[in-house]
């Protein structure tokens, strides 16, 4: 049982989230909601998957991030030929020492981005999936644990691209939200064009805050109260998705966690201290969509998992909910 954060605590935390979202928009112009979403699944301590064609802004976005934050990066570039060792590190031998040394891979990060992700093999994919849901790689046997805040930023092109595999359904799984770029407006793109006209805008990007005071606003954010009637909406989300016909996979119990989460943060964005259903409803097509399976039926009349969810949130009542009061203790 933990009390919900104070004014000053969200205070601090509503400026230096501002300051990231800042730092990013210098370089992804004209899209403040994608940059809004980004930074709640970093505050949700989540991990976030870019969907869209290619050169559209997917991994300047995910670089941007990491260049606002002082702490480690790893880069990964996805190809067909990637093994798991490439992503967890490999052990050596040393002929010095007669013994083994780890050396570790590019996982061993606060924020991993994973470039292209679905045009590696599905075992190299799965190399994911202990790092993501534990904070934790296992290499010849042994356990090694990852750095705290630790974020996968992973991009991917659309399925019907030549060259590209399906990501499994458990790994879709764990990714908190998955995001589309999107083609910006003429007047974002003209700002692109003058920004980058005759430098490189990511080369000025500085660290505005560091990982650890990252992970103090993390644990700020899940300090948020949930009422009970919030809790139940999301559930009631979930328990939807389960039920359509227009589905054969429904959300498992890890997404109504992680809309939760995401809830909390993106609340806690705006400066308040407890979840309103508008913060479920904002975030639940990008956290539920990419876990669900449409139904064949659905699929040949064209109705994506997307449209799914929006007809789901539509229907679904909406519950009321009041402040807490001041400093109460939530679970």
């Amino acid at each position: 049982m933990q009390a919900v954060p104070t004014s000053t605590e969200l205070e601090e935390l509503v400026d230096t989230t501002s300051l990231i979202s800042s730092s990013i928009e210098r370089v992804v112009a004209g899209r403040p909601q994608l940059v809004r979403l980004t930074v709640a699944v970093l505050l949700a301590e989540g991990h976030l998957l870019l969907e869209d064609v290619p050169g559209v802004g997917k991994t300047t976005l995910a670089k941007a991030l990491a260049r606002s934050i002082d702490c480690s990066v790893g880069r990964i570039q996805f190809t067909p030929d990637l093994l798991p060792s490439d992503l967890t590190g490999v052990n050596i031998f040393r002929a010095q020492t007669h013994e083994f040394e780890f050396r570790p891979g590019p996982v061993f990060a606060n924020i991993v981005i994973g470039d292209e992700i679905n045009r590696a093999s599905p075992k190299t994919q799965s190399a994911l999936l202990e790092c993501m849901q534990e904070s934790q790689a296992t290499v010849d046997g042994a356990t090694y644990p990852l750095p705290r805040p630790f974020l996968v930023i992973a991009t991917q092109n659309p399925v019907e691209m030549e060259g590209t595999y399906p990501l499994p359904e458990a790994q879709r799984d764990r990714f908190m939200a998955r995001l589309s770029v999107g083609y910006p407006d003429r007047g974002a793109e003209l700002e692109m064009l003058e920004r980058q006209e005759v430098a490189e805008p990511l080369a000025d990007i500085s660290p505005v805050t560091d990982a650890a005071h990252v992970a103090r606003l993390i644990t700020t954010a899940r300090r948020l109260y949930a009422a009970p009637a919030v809790k139940g909406y999301v559930l009631d989300l979930v328990a939807a998705t389960r039920a359509d016909a227009g589905l054969r996979l429904g959300a498992s119990p890890r997404a109504s966690i992680q809309l939760l989460r995401a809830a909390k943060a993106l609340a806690a964005l705006s400066g308040r201290d407890h979840v309103l259903p508008d913060d479920v409803q904002d975030l639940a097509e990008h956290v539920l969509a990419h876990r669900l399976l449409s139904s064949t039926e659905s699929r040949l009349s064209g109705r994506t998992t997307i449209d799914v969810v929006r007809g789901i949130v539509a229907r679904t009542p909406i519950p009321s909910v009041e402040a807490p009061r001041a400093r109460r203790a939530t679970g």
